[in-house]
């Protein structure tokens, strides 16, 4: 199937790994030209997995926590590139800020980090997705529907994004401009792999966690996150807006107990 994504500019954050490397790489697969927005320096793995599918792409390395760097930074990628097409806002880190632990500051300073360049990203590039009648595509996570009992600041911040996301869909209906939200589950990362490894049997801990996933009792792939976040982004889902997709197999939804 052809997205309809060809030479389209599309903004990704934290682009370069997990989950973001997965969609900046289908995006470049479906020929968008991929602007990641990272954190990190450029990986000489995702290097050559990108350049194996295109070299028309863009990797900033900034972090999202200056804020104020964001506009430049947007409306030079427009200037270069006559205009924006697409926000995936996928940048993010569960801190563990808990309840009993955690000042109000520290817990501003993880609202900003999970979720002001959220806003930014977007405020920055809205003129551009209106011309353009662009898209959004946000990524979330499941504490925001869940809870996770350690982690209010993470949680708050999630639960914004799934705000958001239904905010800026009424607010640009008639911009023609879509917004929506994948919410991610238990997703087999390079980031979740580590963690897995600081427990005394992480084989063990594996299965207390694919014994709770309905479908097939795996950990979601960060292929089929990427494959659903890029389709939605995409043309080909024009009348789909406001939208939270659970690419979770049945995690937030089904009964654990279904066998």
């Amino acid at each position: 199937m052809d997205l309809q994504l060809k030479d389209k500019v599309v903004f990704v954050t934290g682009g370069g790994k997990g989950i973001g490397s997965g969609i900046s790489l289908s995006l470049a697969r479906e020929g968008a030209i991929p602007v990641i927005l990272s954190r990190s320096p450029i990986t000489d793995e995702f290097k050559k997995d990108m350049e194996s599918i295109t070299t028309n792409y863009e990797f900033i390395q900034i972090d999202l926590n200056d804020t104020d760097k964001i506009k430049g930074i947007v409306d030079d990628v427009a200037a270069r590139r006559g205009g924006i097409y697409g926000i995936v806002n996928n940048a993010g880190a569960n801190d563990n800020k808990d309840l009993d632990t955690t000042s109000w500051q520290e817990f501003e300073k993880s609202i900003h980090g999970n979720l002001t360049h959220y806003y930014e990203l977007v405020h920055a590039s809205v003129d551009y997705l209106r011309k353009s009648k662009g898209s959004i595509l946000n990524i979330t996570s499941k504490t925001a529907l869940t809870g996770q009992g350690k982690t209010s600041a993470y949680a708050a911040a999630k639960g914004a994004i799934l705000g958001l996301t239904r905010e800026w869909a009424a607010a640009l209906l008639d911009d023609g401009v879509r917004s929506n939200c994948v919410v991610v589950s238990e997703c087999w990362t390079p980031l979740y792999a580590n963690w897995i490894k600081t427990f005394d049997d992480p084989e063990a801990r594996k299965k207390v966690i694919t014994d709770k996933i309905p479908l097939e009792r795996r950990f979601t792939t960060i292929e089929e996150i990427a494959d659903t976040a890029v389709f939605v982004l995409s043309p080909k889902s024009s009348h789909t807006t406001g939208q939270w997709l659970f690419v979770d197999g049945g995690y937030v939804h089904l009964d654990r107990a279904l066998s």
